[in-house]
């Protein structure tokens, strides 16, 4: 038996064996706390004030439907979505919707859910309105948004509101159960009782669903809903059964069906599902609520009870649902990132740790060190922020906070286990989102309750709260085709997205792009529709025209949601989780293959630090179909705020004309038919886009692009839809609702050797604009050279000479480079060198400056200091450098964890006598040529 195995078993055997912990989970309540720990629960409760105030606002909320039931006992029974008159057995789905019930039961039975498709044209009612005992052929009758009238619509027309009422109400008897059991108070049973037992009766006579099509829905439909991920009744249910266990066997209520129907629930998960994604885990988390509340296999003649479901959750796998030892495996056991986009992968996370949770609370075996996965990828998260410290928003996903909840329940399981160091380490970091407003400490349902600790243990030690180690200046997440940049801190932190298609809940997007600066996502992804299944996901929000890409032909296109187009990440800098010396950058380069055109394309970004506080961006985007002849390519990039204005290189405002372009009549993707307010000009020379975002009582937010010219480039400004990803933790609340000014760049040629190149100057309006002028040159006998040179507020200019790979070269004059990037940085004063910057380098020169590799294309960065240069290489190098006759050999000083480990003179160049010569063996963290001064 492997060891996983083994000690599930042994798990299982203590659950129902006869230890002194079967004290714990032989008895009800058992799956929060248990009759043992109820003095002390009491006693938290008063002392713990967000504790006690869940506690009153649930017996508060219960009041007035305590008063309704006591004037009418059937009021909320009689509001439950149930067949009362029909009484059918049936459920028959079309897809994913709903058609028709019929057969017959000997009770009233639960109605089934109207629809896959959350996004719906029509209010749920409160509960108050509801109407008692509703059981029409006409299906529901509910109030239009629009019209604000009531009509009569079928069930599949009506969204999730079958199912929402359902939870709604069992959600009320979870928390009458709960006071009974606090208070002994009489009155909450006989509230829950009927509620719950109507419920499972109901559930326990009729039939899981049938899909008349015999589609994939019929592999995925669970007993209340259309996917078995979202059956969250279950929880409520067995909650309200843990706490009402007494009180039913006081008052000896056969609890035959209730069992049957959990069984029932627990088969349906296990046979139906989606078993090679995020599913696995959100079914083992009702599994294991099952598991957990039912008695031993020997208890019933099915045998299947505690054993059998927990088995399931952990150690068996079925053909659609995968147990977690085998779910857990698809985890980057590297990087500790989930394959899905960053909202789903931190619930992913959630999930994981109330499983595991749960689960500790029956064997107190701290299982949290079986699956060390998890705690990997909760501090692996925090990879995926801002530096404001909200999400990014690749995919399906949304910008908001990491879940609190997952270090409430590390420092939970800490705490338990006498880790200190660890709880007061997650416990900082806690500490931190409480002191940036992020997060407040409360309890929104039972779990948090029973399971947070009541007070966070205090850190005095700075340093160890701080996130700086969890979050470095690149990073690179392949199972996603995820590259962070990230340069700066506070106001002025700089962060690049890089995005590209792999993985669960993608979207198609070729190249992406999402542009953090001055506290605001700028640049911002889209995120996800008004659900999967509206026409705005399927035709904007999940492809090419909602992301900052390059779209070839106006067709770019692959599959969204499950999709395996990523980029390939060329080169970079700094390696993903390294912490380098010289940080005054970050680059990466992608590669990627657009499928739909057979299109080659490649995206260059970097995040330069200016020598003041701010930073800009670069961005080089290179696109050419495989196939020779027509071809077209449109750079797309969408910001935040009010304006889009363009002007040429003397300044003057571009005149814009209405246009009908952008559209799929004219051929484009159906994705166009989205942007509103479109005009154009054309123009061939270099420009400056201008977005301004205003916000109430501070200056205006710039975003300044500069963007090279190119012949018979036609400019688009126009509105795209508000980016449904963007929240107001990371744009102002001026614009979390509203469409974005967007620009298009269009070439109809190719953009390979006369690639798109922009630079992102984004400021605050009369406050620091690191940037005076950016111009751009290209070498006509090198193609593939792109330069840049960007004159920066202090007169320093940067230089940089862009190749499309390793093996390019530029040359001029007395300037060679054989390799991809080279970046100067030279003062405007003194005419001398700032730093010099090469990656993926072959062989450079350039003003008595020659530095070659020994057979592989190296890294190097130099920086001036008061007595010489300092420098990091990350391969064996050869350096000639400028050194004036007569001067003294200046020194090598070699460094190892911050230690010189080796000195050694530089040798005059037996060519060049003006040049001095230093050879690096290795790679080096730090180095310094130091000049010893008469």
């Amino acid at each position: 038996m492997k060891k996983i195995d083994m000690r599930i078993f042994l798990m299982l055997c203590l659950l129902v064996g006869t230890h002194t912990l079967m004290g714990q989970v032989s008895g009800h309540p058992r799956i929060y706390v248990t009759n043992e720990a109820k003095a002390d629960f009491l006693k938290s409760i008063e002392q713990v004030d967000w504790k006690k105030s869940l506690v009153e606002k649930k017996k508060e909320n219960l009041e007035k439907y305590l008063e309704y039931c006591d004037k009418d006992p059937n009021w909320l029974v009689s509001r439950l979505q149930m067949n009362w008159k029909t009484k059918h057995d049936k459920v028959y789905l079309k897809k994913g919707d709903f058609s028709h019930s019929e057969g017959s039961a000997p009770v009233a039975t639960v109605r089934y859910s109207g629809t896959r498709d959350w996004a719906t044209d029509y209010k749920r009612p409160r509960l108050e309105d509801v109407i008692p005992y509703l059981d029409d052929s006409r299906g529901l009758y509910l109030e239009h948004k629009e019209t604000q009238k009531k009509e009569w619509v079928h069930p599949s027309k009506a969204g999730f509101a079958i199912e929402k009422i359902n939870e709604q109400i069992m959600g009320l008897a979870e928390d009458a159960a709960f006071l009974y059991w606090l208070t002994k108070d009489q009155k909450y049973a006989d509230f829950a009782a009927p509620i719950f037992l109507t419920y499972m009766d109901g559930m326990h006579y009729r039939d899981a669903p049938i899909d008349l099509e015999n589609s994939a829905q019929q592999n995925i439909s669970g007993l209340a809903t259309f996917e078995v991920i979202h059956e969250g009744i279950v929880v409520s249910l067995v909650t309200a059964y843990d706490f009402l266990y007494d009180y039913f066997k006081a008052n000896n209520i056969n609890l035959d069906h209730s069992v049957s129907v959990f069984q029932k629930w627990g088969d349906q998960i296990i046979e139906k599902g989606i078993p090679d994604n995020n599913w696995n885990l959100f079914q083992a988390r009702f599994l294991t609520y099952i598991g957990l509340v039912l008695e031993d296999n020997a208890t019933y003649k099915n045998g299947k009870g505690k054993e059998y479901f927990l088995d399931h959750t952990f150690v068996t796998s079925t053909d659609r649902q995968l147990a977690i030892k085998e779910s857990l495996l698809v985890y980057d056991f590297e990087t500790g990132m989930w394959p899905e986009s960053a909202s789903y992968s931190v619930h992913v996370i959630s999930t994981l740790l109330r499983i595991f949770t749960l689960l500790d609370h029956a064997t107190n075996a701290n299982e949290f060190l079986n699956y060390p996965i998890v705690e990997k990828a909760a501090l692996a998260s925090f990879q995926y922020l801002f530096p404001n410290g909200y999400t990014i928003g690749f995919g399906d996903s949304n910008h908001k906070i990491l879940p609190p909840e997952n270090f409430e329940l590390l420092i939970a399981n800490y705490k338990k286990y006498n880790e200190t160091d660890k709880e007061t380490l997650i416990s900082g970091l806690l500490s931190k989102m409480i002191s940036d407003d992020l997060y407040t400490r409360e309890a929104n349902d039972f779990f948090q309750l029973f399971f947070y600790v009541d007070a966070l243990k205090t850190n005095n030690n700075a340093e160890k709260i701080s996130t700086k180690n969890l979050i470095s200046p690149t990073f690179y997440a392949p199972n996603v085709s995820l590259f962070n940049q990230r340069i700066g801190t506070g106001d002025d932190a700089v962060m690049i997205s890089t995005i590209g298609s792999f993985g669960n809940h993608a979207h198609a997007n070729g190249i992406s792009i999402e542009l953090f600066a001055n506290q605001y996502a700028l640049g911002p992804d889209m995120g996800k529709g008004s659900s999967y299944w509206h026409t705005d996901h399927r035709e904007f929000y999940s492809r090419f025209p909602a992301h900052n890409t390059v779209i070839v032909d106006g067709k770019s296109d692959y599959s969204a949601m499950r999709s395996y187009n990523p980029f390939k990440l060329d080169n970079a800098y700094p390696k993903s989780e390294e912490y380098p010396n010289f940080n005054k950058l970050t680059f990466s380069k992608v590669s990627f293959l657009e499928p739909e055109t057979v299109s080659d394309q490649q995206r260059f970004t970097a995040i330069i630090k200016s020598n003041a506080s701010k930073s800009y961006i670069v961005d080089v985007f290179r696109s050419k179909k495989q196939q020779e002849g027509k071809q077209k390519h449109e750079y797309l990039y969408h910001n935040l705020g009010q304006s889009l204005v363009f002007f040429d290189n003397k300044g003057k405002q571009l005149e814009m004309i209405s246009t009908d372009d952008l559209s799929s009549k004219k051929g484009d993707l159906k994705g166009y038919d989205y942007f509103t307010d479109k005009f154009k000009t054309q123009t061939s020379q270099d420009i400056k886009a201008l977005f301004t975002l205003k916000t109430e009582g501070h200056p205006d937010h710039i975003m300044k692009l500069w963007i090279k010219g190119s012949e018979r480039q036609t400019v688009y400004s126009f509105k795209s839809p508000k980016s449904n990803a963007v929240s107001k933790g990371t744009v102002p609340k001026e614009v979390v609702n509203e469409p974005l000014p967007s620009l298009i760049l269009k070439r109809e040629a190719a953009s390979w050797a006369n690639p798109f190149a922009v630079v992102f100057n984004p400021y605050i309006d009369g406050q620091e604009n690191p940037i005076k002028n950016v111009s751009y040159a290209a070498l006509k006998n090198y193609p593939n050279t792109q330069i840049i040179e960007v004159l920066l507020e202090d007169q320093a200019t940067d230089k940089l000479v862009v190749n499309a790979t390793e093996h390019d070269i530029a040359k001029e004059k007395d300037f060679y480079q054989k390799g991809l990037l080279s970046i100067t940085r030279k003062s405007k004063t003194t005419n001398t060198l700032d730093f010099l910057f090469l990656s993926g380098m072959y062989a450079y020169e350039n003003e008595g400056w020659d530095i070659v590799s020994s057979g592989k294309p190296f890294t190097v960065s130099l920086e001036k200091t008061k007595d010489g240069y300092l420098l990091q290489n990350d391969k064996p190098i050869t350096i000639n450098m400028p050194f004036p006759k007569g001067k003294e050999p200046a020194e090598l000083r070699l460094y190892k964890n911050g230690v010189v480990v080796a000195t050694r003179k530089g040798t005059k160049n037996r060519n060049n006598e003006n040049k001095l010569v230093f050879k690096l063996e290795q790679a080096y963290e730090k180095a310094v040529i130091f000049f010893d001064e008469p």
